[in-house]
């Protein structure tokens, strides 16, 4: 039993595979924890399968007192994928351990949208309240975790007017401050409440962590919640028909404050949703504001508005040609440093904007923002450019070739592939395909040679089976090496690459 203890505590699959051949129990116990329980806290989802697979019962309870589930476990720390294995073991998803907690309830209470997915995929009650009876979701929105909101919308949970003014409470709140009263009132009569707060960024959006330090600076006590009240607040409106004024869907964007988190993402979703002359009207008018933000928010809603892409164009051109006389400005004030000084934002919207209308009357704006000193927007314009560019356009194959040996990977990424997309067969193009058949970022490589798989070049086929032979056999740069196949026209040579696998498993 400690050979498979220790293969547990190193991660070590085939060591437990060794020790259950031995003959340790999948049952067994050290120091009243089960293998299946520790495995499961442990997120070795290999093992766990090993375990199960020798007999282990999923359902067994582990700890001197036996109520310790290994679903529940798993819940505690978001292990989504050792949960998913215990409950196509049969584990019930709805099983309790003492005081009445259950994965589910575990899940949501710490914000693991992923696990809490799969539990309610696999049949746990979306409306079954928690030990302290607050249904779930409530307890998703106090939470602040847009991810478990949705999961649990998608699964018919109810209590959507209560939740709806869990989260109002919530928007705007000092969080830290919050969690440090709560902290302290629970410290228990201790005297020292210096706290340390940090702010997360994960899972679309932001974590507040408040620590209560002990007299020593060793942290205690501590407790966080994330910020996406303002997103679920959108949801829940919208799920129970709530039109909300599109000043009060900006204002919540524009607290948050940042185009890629929950919070912006989402008042973006519903505003786009309504498709309407109203919200077009509303969003041409903020990219008329000198707040950048704002300006950035319109832009983003006109690129998401369906059937108005001939009305959003010309707008954000416009945006975009009154960004570009900014920026020459502040490049013949400040002299170089002006360049890298430039803000990300409109830029950023405007273009992924214009990439989101594909019109091919924006290239020209698209190619003013390429010199971009922010790797993010360069990225953005060369998605942006892929299937727009008209052909014999010698300034943006230009741009294109420039972008392409950028020093971020993911500019040259997509670079590389809006040069595949170019309708132009010239040696030029194929140059610079052949180029990025070496680079040191597989996608890139792989998309230089779909580009020449589409131009029939035999140099696409050796670096095609590389892709196939070498890559990650679950990485994106395979998958654009199958879809390159398409283009490879002499049956032989396409079967052969078809049969090409992985050598690394």
């Amino acid at each position: 039993m400690s050979t498979l203890f220790d293969a547990i505590r190193d991660g070590d699959e085939d060591g437990a595979v060794r020790a259950l051949r031995d003959g340790a129990d999948p049952e067994g116990r050290e120091d009243g924890e089960t293998a299946l329980y520790r495995a499961a806290v442990g997120a070795e989802a290999g093992i766990v399968r090993v375990l199960l697979a020798a007999g282990a019962d999923p359902g067994r309870g582990s700890g001197e007192e036996g109520d310790e589930l290994p679903l529940c476990g798993a819940a505690v720390g978001g292990h989504t994928g050792v949960a998913r294995a215990l409950l196509a073991a049969g584990a019930h998803p709805d099983q309790e351990e003492t005081y009445g907690f259950t994965a589910l309830a575990w899940a949501l209470r710490l914000g693991h949208a992923d696990t809490a997915r799969v539990l309610l995929e696999y049949g746990a009650d979306p409306d079954r309240r928690g030990p302290d009876g607050v249904l779930p979701l409530v307890a998703a929105a106090r939470r602040g975790s847009t991810g478990c909101v949705r999961a649990l919308l998608d699964h018919g949970a109810q209590a959507r007017e209560a939740a709806l003014r869990e989260a109002r409470r919530w928007i705007g709140a000092d969080i830290a401050a919050e969690l440090r009263r709560g902290l302290v009132a629970g410290n228990e009569g201790g005297q020292t409440y210096e706290a340390v707060v940090r702010r997360v960024r994960e899972d679309g959006g932001v974590t507040v962590v408040v620590e209560l330090l002990r007299e020593n600076g060793a942290p205690g006590r501590g407790d966080d919640r994330q910020t996406g009240h303002a997103a679920i607040a959108t949801l829940l409106e919208a799920a129970l028909g709530l039109r909300t004024s599109h000043e009060e869907l900006a204002a919540r964007a524009l607290r948050c404050g940042d185009p890629e988190l929950d919070d912006w993402t989402t008042a973006v979703a519903e505003l786009a949703g309504r498709a309407d002359e109203e919200t077009f009207v509303a969003a041409a008018a903020w990219c008329a504001y000198r707040d950048p933000l704002r300006r950035a928010l319109g832009a983003r809603v006109l690129g998401a508005l369906p059937g108005f892409g001939p009305s959003a164009v010309p707008v954000l051109r416009r945006l975009a040609a009154e960004w570009a006389a900014a920026g020459v400005q502040a490049r013949e004030t400040a002299g170089s440093a002006g360049s890298a000084g430039q803000a990300r934002e409109p830029v950023l919207s405007v273009v992924t904007a214009l990439g989101q209308c594909a019109d091919p009357a924006a290239v020209p704006e698209l190619l003013a923002a390429a010199g971009h000193p922010d790797a993010t927007v360069r990225r953005a314009v060369a998605g942006a450019l892929a299937g727009i560019v008209p052909a014999g356009h010698g300034e943006a194959l230009g741009v294109l070739l420039t972008l392409s040996e950028d020093g971020d990977a993911r500019v040259r990424d997509w670079a590389t592939l809006a040069l595949a997309e170019l309708p132009d067969d010239t040696p030029l193009v194929r140059q610079g395909l052949a180029e990025r058949l070496g680079d040191t970022d597989p996608e890139t490589a792989a998309e230089a040679a779909r580009g020449l798989a589409i131009r029939q070049d035999p140099r696409a086929v050796d670096a095609l089976a590389s892709a196939l032979a070498d890559g990650d056999p679950e990485g994106a740069a395979r998958e654009t090496a199958l879809a390159a196949l398409e283009h490879v026209r002499d049956p032989r040579v396409r079967t052969r690459l078809e049969w090409t696998f992985p050598r690394r498993v």
